[in-house]
């Protein structure tokens, strides 16, 4: 069985799907692995760390996608790689079955089989495969990183003889993996820490974490069984409009983390918010390729709208993106583990499995 990546573009993507110790993983699992010549020089990954585990290196990517058993990547290949995919090939990665809508449909009717990783179960056998969560991990931390690195005061309580400098209040909209990352991280710094989530489940992971807890009333059923957040009523929106327009006031920096799989990002934080914060305040939103949690959002772009900075990038995880590429490619790898036949060396596309059965597009 071979397994292969390619080189993304490095203009939008910096992360890789394999990595050498995942690599040595593969070929102990069975599995031949091809990539493609420079494949992570950009990480500091050289061809001879790959060839020295016994991965074969190609300047051909035309080839190494024409011969795959599996291709394993970040995001959907060009065009002209798409091209070369035949029938019974498997394709994964994290897809966007959302916005490739006709690109997938025609690999589906081509019989090729694609496994996208963000469509994954949120259930326990499913945990070391959850790109999602390790990605956002990543993305939570680092988005208090680049708000502290823009903000213009200090963040902890100082006390000095010259006098006290207070702590940084901060406020993460949205309580989900990205956001207790970012919770744990600005209180590591010493920040006064306050996050506010639809879902009340979040209260006491908040609280754990040190975090202050902002709850609007009406919260208790707004989470689907998978986890997510619902899509809120306009009475429940009223009502955490009033309860974030004051709150913000008192607020240095915002994470905003709220996303709903699949849909635009909800608006949370209204212009006439942003009118009443503090000059030299932070907005961080890490919703922005998907619209965005504030109506100024624009991607890779900082808007300043009367001293206020707002923020959001396309691919935040290009900042680490070594980091980000070795959780990435240890979830892969588990991934593909759970298709593999070990006993008949071939993949076992097994419906019953619903891992499979979920990640599969049909």
């Amino acid at each position: 069985m071979r397994i292969v990546s390619v080189s993304e573009d490095k203009k939008i993507e910096k992360r890789i799907a394999i990595t050498p110790d995942i690599a040595k993983k593969y070929i102990a699992l069975g599995f031949e692995v091809s990539l493609a010549k420079s494949y992570g020089e950009h990480l500091g990954f050289k061809d001879n760390d790959y060839k020295d585990l016994g991965v074969k290196i190609s300047q051909d990517e035309n080839e190494i996608i024409s011969n795959a058993d599996i291709i394993v990547q970040l995001g959907l290949l060009p065009e002209d790689k798409i091209s070369l995919i035949k029938e019974n090939q498997i394709l994964i990665g994290v897809l966007d079955p959302y916005n490739n809508k006709e690109k997938i449909n025609n690999l589906v009717k081509n019989k090729i089989n694609i496994f996208s990783l963000e469509l994954l179960p949120r259930i326990t056998r499913a945990q070391s495969m959850d790109i999602l969560s390790s990605q956002a991990n990543l993305a939570g931390y680092k988005a208090v990183i680049e708000s502290f690195a823009n903000f213009e005061r200090a963040i902890p309580m100082m006390m000095t003889a010259a006098g006290t400098i207070p702590a940084a209040k901060i406020l993460v909209v949205g309580a989900g993996v990205a956001g207790l990352q970012a919770i744990a991280t600005a209180k590591r710094m010493g920040a006064i820490v306050f996050a506010t989530d639809v879902r009340m489940a979040s209260k006491e992971q908040v609280e754990s974490l040190g975090g202050k807890f902002l709850t609007v009333e009406g919260s208790e059923n707004l989470e689907t069984e998978g986890g997510y957040a619902k899509e809120v009523s306009d009475d429940f929106k009223k009502k955490q409009e009033h309860l974030l327009t004051e709150t913000l006031k008192k607020i240095d920096i915002v994470i905003c983390t709220a996303l709903i799989p699949g849909k635009t990002a909800p608006v949370i934080i209204k212009e006439n918010m942003i009118n009443g914060m503090q000059s030299g305040s932070i907005i961080y939103d890490l919703a922005a390729v998907q619209g965005g949690n504030t109506a100024l959002t624009e991607v890779d772009k900082i808007i300043n709208k009367n001293g206020v900075k707002i923020m959001g990038e396309a691919n935040i995880l290009n900042k680490l993106p070594t980091s980000a590429s070795s959780l990435y490619a240890k979830n892969v790898f588990n991934f593909v583990s759970n298709l593999y036949d070990k006993e008949n060396n071939k993949i076992n596309i097994n419906l019953e499995d619903e891992i499979i059965k979920k990640t599969l597009i049909k």
